[in-house]
């Protein structure tokens, strides 16, 4: 049975960590009504549908209608958690926001999230999850050396600063409602979410074990043990050789004599770069992952998205499924089991939604 099974949640169409945090609120077993556009939302709002959308049931509303807005606050009256991404004042505005929800519902849980927060000088600008990332400092490690920032797609920002965070104060804030009655407002910013998740590198910093220079540190390509390296047949490999049997493993599948190639001498990695770099571009990618395939030296393929699906590894374990489109699998499991992907429910309208909900 899956774990979020009889819990029901509204979620009011975006873009983004709001949607992305409604699918894996889904795969959980949560019934998600997801309240769309009922003008259709513009060019950018189905983008990723096929499978950001999975799961749930897709219900048109007019916010602007004072009926259909009636409607939705019915729906909320029997809901036990809301999720939206709109600017700060506009659920308010609407006459949905949280006070206007409690009203009906006190056990409630509203969770809201953005890129800048609910309070801030910045909180009614727009923006993206570049510009967002741009202010925690993360953004500034991404990249090489001497050149601009490269953002890390939207996974920071989006989803992990935002669709991530939501995701866990809501369920938080739902474990305590039952135990209270009461709900909470959950104030999930996109930019105190990616902060978070940086938080490993203010305490390596304050050891001295940090730089602001990119591509000079442990974890940012700067290590010739932890980075990326082209193969001769234009594909990757992974290296990630942090501890010292990882990297005298290395060492050792590379031909290299550890005296020539001390791992925690700074001064030494950039020439360790280059002497790295012509190794692995003597072999294809593939060799080299057999090569030091039952060695511990960690070094693994970069795959692409369409030979992540076909890796053995994953084949085994059931990370992928395929729909109509091979998409990733729900996670995390439980008992060891991967949830199913819910099969796609046929829209319905506000007034059937409400005859199964109340």
């Amino acid at each position: 049975m899956p774990p979020l099974r009889g819990v029901r949640i509204l979620e009011f169409d975006g873009l983004g960590p709001v949607t992305f945090a409604g699918m894996m609120l889904a795969d959980l077993g949560a019934e998600v009504l997801r309240l769309t556009r009922a003008d259709g939302g513009g060019v950018f709002q189905d983008v990723g549908g096929a499978v950001l959308h999975r799961g749930r049931t897709a219900v048109p509303v007019d916010l602007k209608s004072p009926e259909d807005r009636e409607r939705v606050l019915a729906l909320a009256a029997s809901a036990d958690a809301v999720i939206e991404g709109f600017r700060p004042g506009v659920m308010e505005r609407l006459g949905l926001g949280p006070d206007d929800l409690a009203a009906r519902n006190a056990r409630l849980v509203y969770g809201r999230v953005t890129g800048w927060g609910q309070t801030g000088p910045l909180a009614h600008q727009v923006g993206h999850d570049i510009n967002y990332i741009g202010l925690t400092g993360v953004l500034h490690a991404m990249g090489e050396p001497d050149r601009p920032p490269r953002p890390p797609l939207n996974l920071v920002g989006d989803y992990g600063g935002g669709a991530m965070m939501l995701a866990v104060g809501v369920l938080a804030a739902l474990v305590e409602a039952r135990t209270t009655g009461r709900g909470r407002v959950v104030d999930a910013a996109m930019t105190d979410g990616a902060g978070l998740l940086a938080a490993l590198f203010p305490a390596l910093t304050a050891r001295g074990l940090w730089s602001e220079r990119r591509g000079a540190n442990l974890l940012d390509g700067g290590a010739p043990f932890y980075r990326c390296y082209a193969c001769r047949d234009g594909r990757f490999v992974a290296v990630g050789a942090l501890e010292p049997r990882f990297y005298a493993a290395l060492l050792a599948g590379l031909d290299i004599d550890p005296a020539e190639a001390p791992q925690h001498d700074p001064a030494a990695w950039p020439g360790l770069h280059d002497r790295f770099a012509a190794i692995f571009a003597t072999r294809d990618r593939d060799d080299w992952a057999d090569r030091f395939a039952a060695t511990e030296a960690c070094v693994t393929p970069v795959l692409t998205f369409v030979e992540a699906a076909a890796h053995p590894h994953n084949r085994a374990r059931g990370a992928h499924v395929e729909t109509g489109i091979v998409q990733p699998a729900p996670a995390p499991r439980f008992d060891g089991e991967t949830a199913p992907v819910s099969a796609d429910r046929p829209a319905e309208t506000l007034d059937q939604a409400l005859a199964r909900w109340t």
